[in-house]
Protein backbone atom coordinates (compact mmCIF):
# COMPACT_ATOMS: atom_id res chain seq x y z
CA UNK A 1 0.00 0.00 0.00
CA UNK A 2 1.43 3.43 -0.90
CA UNK A 3 1.91 5.93 1.91
CA UNK A 4 1.03 9.57 1.26
CA UNK A 5 2.12 12.15 3.84
CA UNK A 6 -0.17 15.19 3.94
CA UNK A 7 0.81 16.58 7.36
CA UNK A 8 3.66 18.88 6.33
CA UNK A 9 2.51 21.60 8.72
CA UNK A 10 3.29 19.24 11.61
CA UNK A 11 6.77 18.48 10.31
CA UNK A 12 8.63 17.73 7.09
CA UNK A 13 11.40 15.27 6.22
CA UNK A 14 15.00 16.30 5.69
CA UNK A 15 15.84 16.83 2.06
CA UNK A 16 18.90 14.77 1.01
CA UNK A 17 20.93 17.93 0.41
CA UNK A 18 20.27 19.04 3.98
CA UNK A 19 21.42 15.74 5.46
CA UNK A 20 24.56 15.81 3.29
CA UNK A 21 25.38 19.33 4.49
CA UNK A 22 24.95 18.35 8.16
CA UNK A 23 26.80 15.03 8.08
CA UNK A 24 30.41 16.25 8.54
CA UNK A 25 29.54 18.32 11.62
CA UNK A 26 28.56 15.27 13.67
CA UNK A 27 31.84 13.45 13.14
CA UNK A 28 34.81 14.96 11.30
CA UNK A 29 34.15 18.63 12.05
CA UNK A 30 32.74 18.35 15.56
CA UNK A 31 34.38 21.44 17.06
CA UNK A 32 32.78 23.91 19.44
CA UNK A 33 32.13 27.15 17.54
CA UNK A 34 33.29 29.14 20.58
CA UNK A 35 36.75 27.54 20.63
CA UNK A 36 39.62 29.51 19.08
CA UNK A 37 41.64 26.56 17.75
CA UNK A 38 41.32 25.27 14.19
CA UNK A 39 38.51 22.82 14.96
CA UNK A 40 36.51 25.58 16.59
CA UNK A 41 37.24 27.96 13.73
CA UNK A 42 35.83 25.48 11.21
CA UNK A 43 32.64 25.20 13.24
CA UNK A 44 32.43 29.00 13.58
CA UNK A 45 32.84 29.41 9.83
CA UNK A 46 29.93 27.01 9.23
CA UNK A 47 27.73 28.89 11.72
CA UNK A 48 28.64 32.24 10.17
CA UNK A 49 27.82 30.96 6.69
CA UNK A 50 24.39 29.80 7.87
CA UNK A 51 23.84 33.16 9.57
CA UNK A 52 24.56 34.99 6.32
CA UNK A 53 22.08 32.71 4.52
CA UNK A 54 19.38 33.45 7.10
CA UNK A 55 20.10 37.17 6.80
CA UNK A 56 19.37 36.99 3.06
CA UNK A 57 16.24 34.98 3.81
CA UNK A 58 14.97 37.58 6.30
CA UNK A 59 16.42 40.61 4.45
CA UNK A 60 18.33 41.76 7.51
CA UNK A 61 21.86 42.06 8.84
CA UNK A 62 23.66 38.84 9.87
CA UNK A 63 24.10 40.28 13.37
CA UNK A 64 20.29 40.39 13.71
CA UNK A 65 19.96 36.58 13.39
CA UNK A 66 19.83 34.58 16.64
CA UNK A 67 19.96 30.79 16.42
CA UNK A 68 17.83 28.84 18.90
CA UNK A 69 15.96 25.54 19.34
CA UNK A 70 12.94 26.38 17.16
CA UNK A 71 9.64 28.19 16.89
CA UNK A 72 8.44 27.69 20.45
CA UNK A 73 11.62 29.13 21.92
CA UNK A 74 11.54 32.00 19.45
CA UNK A 75 7.93 32.86 20.28
CA UNK A 76 8.50 32.54 24.03
CA UNK A 77 11.67 34.64 23.89
CA UNK A 78 9.93 37.41 21.97
CA UNK A 79 7.09 37.57 24.51
CA UNK A 80 8.87 36.90 27.81
CA UNK A 81 11.85 38.97 26.70
CA UNK A 82 9.86 42.09 25.83
CA UNK A 83 7.03 42.36 28.40
CA UNK A 84 7.00 43.51 32.03
CA UNK A 85 4.21 43.83 34.63
CA UNK A 86 2.04 46.79 33.78
CA UNK A 87 2.55 46.45 30.01
CA UNK A 88 -0.26 45.71 27.56
CA UNK A 89 0.15 42.88 25.02
CA UNK A 90 -1.92 42.33 21.86
CA UNK A 91 -2.10 39.00 20.09
CA UNK A 92 -4.85 36.99 18.38
CA UNK A 93 -7.15 34.13 19.30
CA UNK A 94 -5.79 31.94 16.47
CA UNK A 95 -2.11 31.91 17.37
CA UNK A 96 -0.04 28.80 17.96
CA UNK A 97 -0.06 27.62 21.57
CA UNK A 98 3.53 28.85 21.97
CA UNK A 99 2.14 32.38 21.74
CA UNK A 100 -1.27 31.81 23.32
CA UNK A 101 0.08 30.11 26.42
CA UNK A 102 2.88 32.64 26.73
CA UNK A 103 0.25 35.38 26.63
CA UNK A 104 -1.74 33.62 29.33
CA UNK A 105 1.39 33.29 31.46
CA UNK A 106 2.16 37.00 31.05
CA UNK A 107 -1.41 37.83 32.08
CA UNK A 108 -0.74 35.95 35.32
CA UNK A 109 2.34 38.12 35.81
CA UNK A 110 0.52 41.42 35.54
CA UNK A 111 0.66 42.02 31.80
CA UNK A 112 -2.75 42.98 30.44
CA UNK A 113 -3.37 40.80 27.39
CA UNK A 114 -5.85 41.26 24.54
CA UNK A 115 -6.69 38.33 22.23
CA UNK A 116 -8.13 39.72 18.99
CA UNK A 117 -10.72 37.49 17.31
CA UNK A 118 -10.56 36.70 13.57
CA UNK A 119 -13.22 37.13 10.95
CA UNK A 120 -15.13 33.91 10.07
CA UNK A 121 -12.61 33.49 7.23
CA UNK A 122 -9.76 33.23 9.73
CA UNK A 123 -8.37 36.60 8.66
CA UNK A 124 -7.39 39.15 11.30
CA UNK A 125 -8.73 42.63 10.57
CA UNK A 126 -5.94 45.21 11.08
CA UNK A 127 -8.62 47.64 12.28
CA UNK A 128 -9.23 45.34 15.25
CA UNK A 129 -5.53 45.50 16.11
CA UNK A 130 -5.67 49.29 15.87
CA UNK A 131 -8.73 49.45 18.10
CA UNK A 132 -7.04 47.23 20.70
CA UNK A 133 -4.13 49.64 21.17
CA UNK A 134 -3.78 51.29 24.58
CA UNK A 135 -1.31 53.78 26.03
CA UNK A 136 0.63 50.95 27.70
CA UNK A 137 0.68 48.61 24.69
CA UNK A 138 4.27 47.43 24.30
CA UNK A 139 4.11 44.40 21.99
CA UNK A 140 1.91 43.02 19.21
CA UNK A 141 2.38 39.39 18.12
CA UNK A 142 0.60 38.04 15.04
CA UNK A 143 1.39 34.91 13.01
CA UNK A 144 2.22 35.17 9.31
CA UNK A 145 0.38 31.99 8.24
CA UNK A 146 -2.07 30.05 10.35
CA UNK A 147 -0.89 26.51 10.98
CA UNK A 148 -4.39 25.00 10.68
CA UNK A 149 -6.06 26.92 7.85
CA UNK A 150 -3.05 28.31 6.01
CA UNK A 151 -4.63 31.77 5.98
CA UNK A 152 -2.02 34.52 5.51
CA UNK A 153 -2.40 37.46 7.83
CA UNK A 154 -1.96 41.12 6.79
CA UNK A 155 1.29 41.53 8.71
CA UNK A 156 2.51 44.46 6.63
CA UNK A 157 -0.57 46.50 7.54
CA UNK A 158 -0.24 45.48 11.17
CA UNK A 159 3.43 46.46 11.06
CA UNK A 160 2.43 49.93 9.88
CA UNK A 161 -0.03 50.19 12.77
CA UNK A 162 2.68 49.14 15.25
CA UNK A 163 5.14 51.65 13.80
CA UNK A 164 2.59 54.47 13.98
CA UNK A 165 1.91 53.68 17.64
CA UNK A 166 5.55 53.17 18.62
CA UNK A 167 4.84 49.53 19.59
CA UNK A 168 7.14 46.55 19.12
CA UNK A 169 5.93 43.91 16.65
CA UNK A 170 6.65 40.16 16.60
CA UNK A 171 5.71 37.75 13.81
CA UNK A 172 5.46 33.98 14.24
CA UNK A 173 6.54 32.99 10.72
CA UNK A 174 6.98 29.29 11.45
CA UNK A 175 4.29 28.19 8.95
CA UNK A 176 5.06 30.91 6.41
CA UNK A 177 8.80 30.39 6.10
CA UNK A 178 9.68 28.63 2.85
CA UNK A 179 6.13 29.10 1.51
CA UNK A 180 6.07 32.87 1.05
CA UNK A 181 8.91 35.37 0.75
CA UNK A 182 9.98 36.87 4.06
CA UNK A 183 11.07 40.50 4.31
CA UNK A 184 11.37 41.89 7.81
CA UNK A 185 11.90 45.40 6.49
CA UNK A 186 8.69 45.33 4.46
CA UNK A 187 6.79 43.65 7.31
CA UNK A 188 8.00 46.31 9.73
CA UNK A 189 8.60 43.80 12.53
CA UNK A 190 11.15 43.93 15.33
CA UNK A 191 11.14 40.17 15.92
CA UNK A 192 10.33 37.17 13.72
CA UNK A 193 10.63 33.46 14.53
CA UNK A 194 11.04 30.39 12.31
CA UNK A 195 11.68 26.66 12.79
CA UNK A 196 13.81 24.46 10.53
CA UNK A 197 11.71 21.30 10.61
CA UNK A 198 8.71 23.01 9.01
CA UNK A 199 10.74 23.56 5.83
CA UNK A 200 12.62 20.30 5.33
CA UNK A 201 15.32 21.05 7.90
CA UNK A 202 16.19 19.27 11.17
CA UNK A 203 14.07 19.32 14.31
CA UNK A 204 15.29 21.20 17.36
CA UNK A 205 16.76 24.26 15.63
CA UNK A 206 15.37 27.58 14.50
CA UNK A 207 16.15 31.26 14.31
CA UNK A 208 14.82 34.52 15.71
CA UNK A 209 15.27 37.80 13.87
CA UNK A 210 15.92 40.60 16.37
CA UNK A 211 16.06 44.09 14.89
CA UNK A 212 19.12 46.05 16.00
CA UNK A 213 18.31 48.11 19.08
CA UNK A 214 15.34 46.00 20.19
CA UNK A 215 15.55 45.74 24.02
CA UNK A 216 15.08 41.97 24.21
CA UNK A 217 15.97 40.38 27.54
CA UNK A 218 17.73 37.00 27.04
CA UNK A 219 15.88 34.02 28.47
CA UNK A 220 19.00 31.83 28.60
CA UNK A 221 22.09 33.12 30.40
CA UNK A 222 25.46 31.59 31.08
CA UNK A 223 27.66 32.51 28.14
CA UNK A 224 28.33 35.11 25.45
CA UNK A 225 26.88 33.01 22.62
CA UNK A 226 24.74 34.70 19.96
CA UNK A 227 26.00 38.12 21.07
CA UNK A 228 24.72 37.40 24.59
CA UNK A 229 21.16 36.99 23.36
CA UNK A 230 20.93 33.20 23.72
CA UNK A 231 23.46 31.38 25.88
CA UNK A 232 24.41 27.78 25.12
CA UNK A 233 26.83 25.90 22.89
CA UNK A 234 25.72 26.27 19.26
CA UNK A 235 24.07 23.25 17.65
CA UNK A 236 26.42 23.35 14.69
CA UNK A 237 24.95 20.42 12.68
CA UNK A 238 21.45 21.77 13.23
CA UNK A 239 22.42 25.32 12.29
CA UNK A 240 24.14 24.04 9.14
CA UNK A 241 20.98 22.08 8.31
CA UNK A 242 18.81 25.14 8.86
CA UNK A 243 21.08 27.16 6.60
CA UNK A 244 20.93 24.58 3.82
CA UNK A 245 17.14 24.17 4.16
CA UNK A 246 16.81 27.96 3.97
CA UNK A 247 18.96 28.08 0.85
CA UNK A 248 16.75 25.44 -0.80
CA UNK A 249 13.60 27.24 0.37
CA UNK A 250 14.72 30.48 -1.26
CA UNK A 251 15.33 28.60 -4.50
CA UNK A 252 11.90 26.94 -4.35
CA UNK A 253 10.26 30.37 -4.03
CA UNK A 254 11.67 31.24 -7.43
CA UNK A 255 11.60 27.99 -9.45
CA UNK A 256 7.85 27.38 -9.68
CA UNK A 257 7.61 24.97 -6.74
CA UNK A 258 5.08 27.13 -4.91
CA UNK A 259 2.80 27.41 -7.94
CA UNK A 260 3.04 23.65 -8.56
CA UNK A 261 2.18 22.93 -4.92
CA UNK A 262 -0.76 25.33 -5.05
CA UNK A 263 -2.10 23.59 -8.16
CA UNK A 264 -1.90 20.21 -6.41
CA UNK A 265 -3.60 21.63 -3.30
CA UNK A 266 -6.36 23.16 -5.40
CA UNK A 267 -6.97 19.89 -7.27
CA UNK A 268 -7.05 17.97 -4.00
CA UNK A 269 -9.44 20.49 -2.47
CA UNK A 270 -11.76 20.55 -5.48
CA UNK A 271 -11.87 16.76 -5.60
CA UNK A 272 -12.76 16.41 -1.93
CA UNK A 273 -15.41 19.13 -2.19
CA UNK A 274 -17.25 17.02 -4.76
CA UNK A 275 -18.41 15.06 -1.72
CA UNK A 276 -21.70 16.30 -0.30
CA UNK A 277 -21.55 17.89 3.15
CA UNK A 278 -18.04 19.32 2.87
CA UNK A 279 -16.55 22.80 2.84
CA UNK A 280 -13.34 24.76 3.34
CA UNK A 281 -12.46 26.51 6.59
CA UNK A 282 -10.73 29.79 5.83
CA UNK A 283 -11.47 29.68 2.13
CA UNK A 284 -13.27 32.95 1.58
CA UNK A 285 -14.29 36.23 3.17
CA UNK A 286 -17.54 37.83 1.92
CA UNK A 287 -17.36 35.56 -1.14
CA UNK A 288 -13.80 36.68 -1.90
CA UNK A 289 -10.89 34.29 -1.62
CA UNK A 290 -8.58 34.93 1.31
CA UNK A 291 -4.84 34.47 0.81
CA UNK A 292 -3.44 31.13 1.98
CA UNK A 293 -0.08 29.41 1.82
CA UNK A 294 0.09 27.15 -1.21
CA UNK A 295 0.23 23.82 0.56
CA UNK A 296 -2.67 23.96 3.04
CA UNK A 297 -6.41 23.35 3.07
CA UNK A 298 -8.71 22.71 6.01
CA UNK A 299 -11.97 20.89 5.18
CA UNK A 300 -15.04 20.00 7.23
CA UNK A 301 -16.97 16.76 6.71
CA UNK A 302 -20.52 16.74 8.07
CA UNK A 303 -21.64 13.60 9.98
CA UNK A 304 -18.00 12.53 10.48
CA UNK A 305 -15.82 12.64 13.59
CA UNK A 306 -12.49 14.11 12.52
CA UNK A 307 -10.38 11.84 14.71
CA UNK A 308 -12.12 8.77 13.31
CA UNK A 309 -11.44 9.99 9.78
CA UNK A 310 -7.76 10.57 10.58
CA UNK A 311 -7.51 6.95 11.73
CA UNK A 312 -9.50 5.62 8.76
CA UNK A 313 -7.27 7.46 6.29
CA UNK A 314 -4.13 6.31 8.09
CA UNK A 315 -5.27 2.72 7.60
CA UNK A 316 -5.57 3.52 3.90
CA UNK A 317 -2.05 4.94 3.74
CA UNK A 318 -2.78 8.67 4.09
CA UNK A 319 -1.38 10.79 6.94
CA UNK A 320 -3.42 13.90 7.73
CA UNK A 321 -4.23 15.88 10.86
CA UNK A 322 -7.19 17.18 12.79
CA UNK A 323 -5.25 20.39 13.50
CA UNK A 324 -2.09 21.47 15.27
CA UNK A 325 0.30 18.65 16.12
CA UNK A 326 0.83 20.33 19.50
CA UNK A 327 -2.75 19.40 20.42
CA UNK A 328 -2.67 15.85 19.06
CA UNK A 329 -4.72 13.55 21.28
CA UNK A 330 -6.78 16.41 22.72
CA UNK A 331 -10.50 15.81 22.90
CA UNK A 332 -11.17 19.53 22.58
CA UNK A 333 -11.97 21.00 19.15
CA UNK A 334 -9.50 23.33 17.47
CA UNK A 335 -9.27 26.72 19.18
CA UNK A 336 -8.57 28.24 15.75
CA UNK A 337 -11.78 26.94 14.18
CA UNK A 338 -13.81 27.78 17.28
CA UNK A 339 -12.46 31.35 17.20
CA UNK A 340 -13.58 31.54 13.56
CA UNK A 341 -17.13 30.81 14.69
CA UNK A 342 -17.52 27.09 13.90
CA UNK A 343 -19.64 25.13 16.33
CA UNK A 344 -17.99 22.28 18.24
CA UNK A 345 -19.46 19.58 16.01
CA UNK A 346 -18.17 21.06 12.78
CA UNK A 347 -14.83 22.00 14.31
CA UNK A 348 -14.38 18.39 15.42
CA UNK A 349 -15.37 17.24 11.92
CA UNK A 350 -12.56 19.18 10.23
CA UNK A 351 -9.24 17.93 8.87
CA UNK A 352 -6.09 19.71 7.76
CA UNK A 353 -4.40 18.56 4.56
CA UNK A 354 -0.89 20.06 4.17
CA UNK A 355 1.33 19.04 1.27
CA UNK A 356 5.08 18.63 1.20
CA UNK A 357 6.95 20.51 -1.52
CA UNK A 358 7.79 17.05 -2.90
CA UNK A 359 4.11 16.07 -3.30
CA UNK A 360 3.12 14.53 -6.65
CA UNK A 361 0.05 14.05 -8.84
CA UNK A 362 0.13 10.39 -7.85
CA UNK A 363 -0.15 11.38 -4.19
CA UNK A 364 -3.24 13.49 -4.87
CA UNK A 365 -4.77 10.74 -7.03
CA UNK A 366 -4.40 8.23 -4.20
CA UNK A 367 -5.94 10.58 -1.64
CA UNK A 368 -8.89 11.37 -3.90
CA UNK A 369 -9.51 7.64 -4.25
CA UNK A 370 -9.52 6.82 -0.56
CA UNK A 371 -11.12 9.89 1.06
CA UNK A 372 -14.61 9.27 -0.41
CA UNK A 373 -14.46 5.62 0.65
CA UNK A 374 -13.48 6.51 4.21
CA UNK A 375 -16.04 9.30 4.53
CA UNK A 376 -18.90 7.22 3.14
CA UNK A 377 -18.01 4.33 5.46
CA UNK A 378 -17.95 6.56 8.56
CA UNK A 379 -21.15 8.33 7.59
CA UNK A 380 -22.89 5.00 7.21
CA UNK A 381 -21.91 4.23 10.81
CA UNK A 382 -22.90 7.62 12.27
CA UNK A 383 -26.06 7.84 14.42
CA UNK A 384 -27.34 10.78 12.35
CA UNK A 385 -27.03 8.88 9.10
CA UNK A 386 -28.51 5.74 10.62
CA UNK A 387 -31.49 7.68 11.97
CA UNK A 388 -32.06 9.27 8.57
CA UNK A 389 -31.92 5.89 6.83
CA UNK A 390 -34.46 4.46 9.31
Amino acid sequence: MPRVYLDANATSPLLPEVLDAMRPYWMEQFGNASSIHLDGQKARKAVDHARETLARFFNCRPAEVVFNSGGTEGDNTAIFGMLRPGDHFITTAIEHSAVLHAGERMAERGVETTFVAPRPSGLIDPADILNALRPKTRLISVMLANNETGVLQPVEEIGNIAAGAGVFFHIDAVQGAGKVALDVRRFGCHLLSISAHKMHGPKGVGALYVRRGTPLEPQFVGGSHERRRRAGTENVPGIVGLGKATELAMHSLEDGTVARTAALRDRLEAGILELAGTGVNGGSDDDARVPRVANTTNIWFDQVEGEALVIALDLKGVAVSGGSACHSGSTEPSHVLMAMGLDRTRARASLRFSLLKTATDADVNHVLRVVPEAVEHLRALSPVAAGTAG
